[in-house]
């Protein structure tokens, strides 16, 4: 069981605090309501642009990093397609020192032409290194789009083309931020050796005076449902062939999510699981197959990457996938593979609960969806999943008509 109080400021900063007694340590977390979905089509990757931007230095704090240094702190970041996500963990002594670093670049974020230039090369290269110089590497560059018509999931979080990331102008820039980074579109969890009644005076002395902003209305094209097969076959410079098949999935939201997820597990989760067993292991087809989803909270993917060993077909291989999800969608899960999935999701989720940050993360996370106490209820779910909930979703999911399959494959 987590504990934690939430209070929401004035300019409607909400924040969540979480005591925890048995740790020197303190952790400071604000998510920002914005990710890739929140772009421009024409400036894509900018919310990934501001992750970096915004360890730049704030107007009254020209070097961060060495401001949390100095008292023994640690921070990075992460951006998804749905959000942006900011944290510092120090020694809890030191936490006011976290307030300042965070409420100064929400303030007072500088925005020198010097930079953004470091900033837009780094990224640049990140994208030139992780997606166009590596094989495989622009494999979402080439999916997202055949996946989504109309959403704005349409391109990964890097951004759609490397030229919206060298055009990105000074005006542009701070727009988005403007927008986006402000006390209504973010939520702040303190958590470790701390008290509600000191988060909530910091919280007032460091982010009360900072103006509201206004409030951003998301307002995204719905994904429709898809109704024909799509496929897509290209040539790369790569050592073997890859087949990606993604079928649209219901968001994280969705009471249907916790099954979804365990059955990616029934799939994919370790070296008993139906996939390595069988076309691995047993009828070696694959050098290596796995299931997975993306945890989006509008319509997710759900996605079967896999690698055909040499000399195996394309259609041998994709025949052989349709045979386990046709498996899954014919017989219930027997209740021993059922247990097996279900323990291993427990035991990951109790062992997040032990990590100050994650559970500091998951609270943040929660929140955005509506409800923090999610973080001690999502279990249940999980919990209450049925061999029949199962085999029903499997047959949603999983039909010719709504697959997206990309073949990959080497020149």
């Amino acid at each position: 069981m987590v504990n934690y109080n939430k209070f929401t400021l004035d300019n409607g900063l909400q924040v969540l605090v979480h005591q925890d007694t048995t740790t020197p340590m303190a952790v400071l977390n604000i998510l920002y309501d914005v990710g890739a979905r929140d772009e421009n089509p024409e400036q894509t990757g900018f919310a990934h642009l501001f992750e970096h931007l915004m360890f730049g230095g704030s107007v009254n704090i020209p070097s961060y990093d060495e401001a949390l240094q100095l008292v023994g702190g640690e921070n990075n970041a992460f951006t998804s397609n749905d959000i942006t996500n900011y944290y510092i963990t120090l020694p809890a002594v030191n936490l006011e020192t976290a307030f300042w670093l965070e409420s100064d670049r929400m303030l007072n974020l500088a925005f020198s032409q010097k930079s953004l230039d470091v900033q837009k090369n780094v990224v640049c290269e990140e994208f030139k290194q992780r997606y166009l110089n590596q094989p495989y590497g622009d494999v979402w560059l080439k999916l997202r789009p055949l996946v989504y018509t109309k959403h704005p999931y349409q391109w990964p979080t890097i951004g759609e083309k490397l030229a919206h990331i060298e055009d990105a102008k000074m005006e542009d820039v701070k727009a988005f931020f403007a927008k986006h980074y402000n006390p209504q579109n973010a939520i702040m969890v303190v958590g470790g050796n701390v008290t509600f009644d000191e988060v909530k005076a910091l919280a007032e002395k460091w982010f009360a005076p900072i103006p509201a902003g206004n409030k951003y209305v998301r307002n995204l094209p719905e994904e429709p449902e898809q109704l024909k097969e799509i496929s897509e076959t290209i040539y790369a410079d790569v050592p073997l062939n890859a087949i990606y098949k993604v079928f649209k999935m219901p968001g994280k939201t969705s009471d249907d999510y916790p099954t979804v997820d365990l059955i990616s597990d029934i799939l994919s989760q370790g070296k008993s699981s139906r996939l390595y067993r069988n076309l691995v292991k047993e009828n070696p087809l694959f050098s290596d197959i796995k299931a997975y989803n993306y945890g989006s909270l509008d319509t997710g993917m759900f996605v079967i990457e896999a690698r055909p060993n040499q000399g195996v077909s394309v259609e041998t291989a994709d025949k052989a996938i349709w045979t386990e999800l046709e498996a899954l969608k014919a017989n219930l899960v027997s209740d021993d593979e059922l247990t097996k999935v279900k323990n291993k999701y427990e035991s990951t989720s109790v062992f997040s609960e032990m990590n100050l940050l994650d559970k500091a993360m998951n609270l943040a996370f929660y929140q955005l969806m509506g409800d923090a106490n999610l973080i001690n209820t999502e279990l249940e779910k999980y919990t209450n999943v049925s061999a029949q909930n199962i085999k029903s979703l499997a047959n949603q999911l999983f039909t010719n008509q709504k697959a997206t399959t990309l073949n990959y494959l080497a020149k």
